[in-house]
């Protein structure tokens, strides 16, 4: 008898439906085809020893199994429930007549429960469009699935749930989310605030500015002087996640199994990779191509800590995603895209001692060990850096201040507020959203200056001996920063402002 059975697979972001032909027929042997890996034509076992603990059993006859379309290579566990679904029925030991309206997923433990799967919400989107009514998947992975509408999503927790289910024994309880009731719900609540921050009033406005453009920005400053937890506290004053931006982070985290019962991801992501992280685990790849950090960190901030101390080659890979907010992965037979639209917001120490020019500390470096180390950064990876910052030790009455400081929630206001006035400005380009995304073409058409400004920015450029590339981004920065001001025009105190975001940009900084 032959019975087709539907599973997914999940290539990039996308899946694509998997039929799994099962035939029965007279003979002995079990044969698997259809480019399956390792993991997949290991099933065999893992199915044979769990429908015998549950008092069903692998019949003794010859079974051939096809895995459409055959050229697509199948990886991983997650086909175990679909080749054994395909099994009994095929061998008439559950009713099938209905078997053809569901996905069917799930990794099989050997006494017959369900292990996660990845990528389920991916699935859950391809099984709606291709008109699948309902979905069959470990219960783990069920609210993550249950976000996509008009699909009946069925989690278990093993393979007699769905046995009894198809016999008409016992329905699965469908799981169901209110996606939006819930998206809102979380909405205000960062795990890190502001407030928490003693001093430092003017990298705060700076991160405010990085925020409102989405520039990215570097900070540099000795060790303690508040660049990490000024860094952790960036994503609480993005604006929240719209319910779109929420659903494409979810599936890239859907992707590699980062997602259980969770749902939908409410908060932007924050990604801090060790900075011994190797180039593919930083863009994506492998053998079998897997997200990688920045994709991971797409509509959020990922944060490079003590960037010299990266591997160059990993630092020059991230280039190109940078400019191009995605990342392409090609082999020989495919090639899968992944978004990695983020905030880069990178920290370093001014010297490999980490202190700067200061006189009273123990240890100070040599111009050339100094130059040595920021020679690691390449100019053009700081080329697409917009603001430059040094960060400064609190000093104690600072720090000892019992006052709360402005909350990430008050500044977040302000940050959308400019956010909404980008997207206006922007609404017929196709992909710039905001000031930090704009081409040579925009900056020319939307940072005109009068002609006291571009006196000032002359003035600055030849005294601060300021680089070329400087000159777009401190028109960008200010753009922003006349935004926050809700100014049509930038004024010459927003040029004077984004000049002091160029710190490594002033020849001579090294003294």
């Amino acid at each position: 008898m032959l019975v087709k059975v539907y599973g997914s697979a999940v290539f990039g972001i996308e899946a694509t439906t998997i039929t799994v032909e099962v035939n029965i027929d007279k003979g002995i042997g079990y044969h698997l085809v259809g480019l399956p890996d390792k993991a997949v034509s290991e099933s065999s076992y893992r199915i044979s020893a769990a429908l015998a603990n549950n008092n069903y059993k692998l019949p003794g006859k010859k079974i051939i199994i096809n895995m459409a379309p055959a050229d697509i290579r199948k990886e991983g566990a997650a086909y175990d429930l679909t080749l054994a679904m395909g099994i009994l029925a095929a061998s008439s030991q559950i009713k099938s007549e209905y078997i053809d309206e569901y996905i069917i997923m799930g990794e099989l433990s050997l006494d017959g429960s369900l292990q996660p799967i990845k990528g389920a919400l991916p699935i859950a989107i391809k099984a709606r469009e291709e008109g699948f009514k309902h979905f069959i998947l470990p219960k783990e992975n069920a609210k993550e699935a249950a976000i996509v509408n008009d699909l009946n999503v069925l989690g278990v927790h093993n393979i007699m749930e769905v046995i009894h289910h198809f016999d008409g024994n016992k329905q699965i309880e469908p799981t169901t989310v209110d996606t939006r009731a819930e998206f809102y719900k979380h909405i205000d609540f960062p795990e890190f605030d502001f407030a928490d921050v003693k001093g430092q009033e003017s990298i705060k406005r700076c991160m405010e500015i990085a925020a409102a453009g989405g520039h990215n920005i570097i900070l540099i400053g000795p060790p303690g002087a508040g660049k990490t937890m000024l860094a952790k506290r960036l994503p609480s004053i993005l604006p929240p996640m719209t319910i779109h931006e929420a659903l494409e982070t979810t599936k890239i985290h859907s992707v590699v199994g980062k997602v259980k019962n969770t749902g939908l991801l409410y908060q932007r992501p924050f990604r801090s990779p060790h900075h011994t992280i190797s180039d593919v685990a930083l863009v994506g790849g492998g053998q079998y191509p897997q997200p990688g950090e920045i994709s991971l960190a797409h509509n959020g901030v990922l944060f490079l800590d003590e960037l010299p101390e990266f591997k160059r080659t990993v630092l020059e890979v991230m280039r190109q995603p940078l400019e191009d907010r995605e990342v392409t992965i090609s082999r020989a037979r495919f090639t899968v895209n992944y978004p990695s639209s983020f905030m880069l917001v990178a920290s370093m120490n001014p010297s490999p001692s980490g202190y700067f020019n200061n006189p009273d500390s123990p240890v100070t470096s040599s111009p050339a060990e100094m130059q040595r180390y920021l020679s690691k950064i390449s100019g053009p990876l700081l080329d697409r850096i917009d603001i430059h910052i040094e960060v400064t030790p609190v000093p104690f009455d600072k720090l000892s201040d019992e006052r709360k400081g402005e909350s990430s929630v008050r500044i977040r206001e302000r940050v959308t507020l400019a956010r909404e006035i980008q997207t206006k400005r922007f609404k017929e380009f196709e992909n710039i959203h905001y000031n930090a995304q704009m081409n040579v073409k925009q900056i020319r058409e939307f940072c005109k200056l009068s002609e006291e400004s571009k006196n000032l920015l002359k003035i600055a450029m030849e005294k601060l001996n300021l680089s070329a590339r400087a000159y777009d981004r401190i028109l960008k920065v200010s753009r922003t920063i006349a935004d926050l001001a809700s100014s049509k025009d930038i004024q010459s105190e927003h040029i004077t402002e984004a000049i002091q975001y160029r710190s490594l940009d002033r020849e001579g900084w090294l003294g």
